[in-house]
């Protein structure tokens, strides 16, 4: 997969469906199966890897740590009908009424397009953890007579039934301008005379929470996923970063399990770029940290979260500040696995 940091995609390996028969535990299996796994995902030259934990000391054991979230929320179909218009005193946005924007049903071999609209829709966004799949999982998605998917020019749709015929889940309604925003929920709303419900993936600031007249929705369940920088390198140069930010800072890595990684190192951002090069001379106490409070950093973690969760030392405060501006943003999903 590749998981998008910053409006940057970052080659990353997920991690799922990790269990030992029972009549095999409390020998060491688990730890055993990990430590092969990460070394295989570092092997084939992924820089990242992210699981959803059913238990946490295992994995952080290893370097994983508690990055972002994945959240689904309820919604009454009937809330759908009348959106929010758009605010009289901005400039007229062009082509918002409901429907407006030119949807076709997507359907297999479309893949690439669908791959292209998202990417453009993580970019303009600069979205932090999204993840898209390969081609051709998409294109087996789309081959689902079950799912009812939706292509435009700058958005994509997807969404099936849930619960039998009473309710629908939004896998995504991902657009980047006001009019295809407004399409979709629209359209989703036009379903609202069969359906009770709608269940959707949604991120913490997507536009939908603006554009319901009513309170009405509520987030009906959040998981949380776990990050492993696996190759601080090359995750560094691979995602964004912030175009305003400017900074150098030097960090002390501590990652017992990817030696690699450790050292002592000079963070560099400048034109949304970023490199982690090896530390030569004096350049100030470094912020120390290991492999989980590098992985929650990069997430967009604050530093002083870090500190208080006793992931991160020394620094300064005006590195921490730039840190934070460098790693900002709310790291989400749209997908489990």
């Amino acid at each position: 997969m590749r998981q998008w940091w910053s409006g940057r995609a970052v080659p990353m390996a997920g991690v799922a469906s990790v269990r030992v028969a029972p009549e095999d535990r409390g020998r060491g299996i688990a730890r055993r199966l990990m430590a092969a796994v990460l070394a295989d995902v570092a092997a084939r030259g992924y820089p990242l890897s992210v699981l959803y934990p059913a238990t946490m000391p295992l994995y952080r054991s290893f370097g994983w740590e508690l990055a972002g979230v994945r959240e689904t929320a309820v919604i009454p179909a009937r809330s759908l009908r009348d959106l929010v218009p758009p605010d009289p005193v901005i400039p007229a946005i062009p082509d918002v009424t409901p429907g407006s924007a030119r949807l076709r049903r997507a359907a297999p071999g479309d893949a690439e397009a669908v791959l292209a609209v998202v990417g453009r829709v993580r970019e303009v966004a600069r979205d932090s953890g999204p993840i898209t799949w390969d081609a051709a999982t998409v294109d087996s998605w789309l081959a689902d007579p079950d799912v009812y998917a939706y292509l435009c020019d700058d958005g994509f749709l997807v969404y099936g039934w849930h619960n039998g015929n009473h309710a629908l889940f939004v896998d995504g309604a991902e657009a980047v301008s006001a009019s295809t925003q407004r399409s979709f929920w629209s359209h989703i709303g036009s379903h609202a005379s069969i359906a009770d419900q709608v269940y959707a993936c949604l991120s913490p600031a997507d536009a939908f929470w603006l554009l319901t007249r009513e309170r009405d929705a509520q987030v009906h369940r959040r998981s949380m996923w776990m990050l492993r920088v696996v190759d601080a390198q090359a995750a560094i140069a691979a995602r964004g970063f912030p175009a305003a930010v400017s900074a150098s800072v030097p960090l002390a890595i501590t990652d017992q399990t990817r030696p690699v990684n450790s050292g002592r190192w000079q963070l560099t951002v400048a034109d949304s770029k970023g490199a982690l090069e090896p530390l030569a001379g004096d350049a100030g106490t470094p912020l120390a940290l290991g492999a989980r409070g590098l992985a929650a950093l990069y997430a967009g973690t604050p530093v002083g979260t870090l500190r208080q969760a006793g992931l991160a030392a020394g620094g300064s405060p005006a590195a921490d500040a730039v840190l934070d501006a460098a790693f900002a943003g709310t790291a989400y999903m749209l997908d489990s696995f």
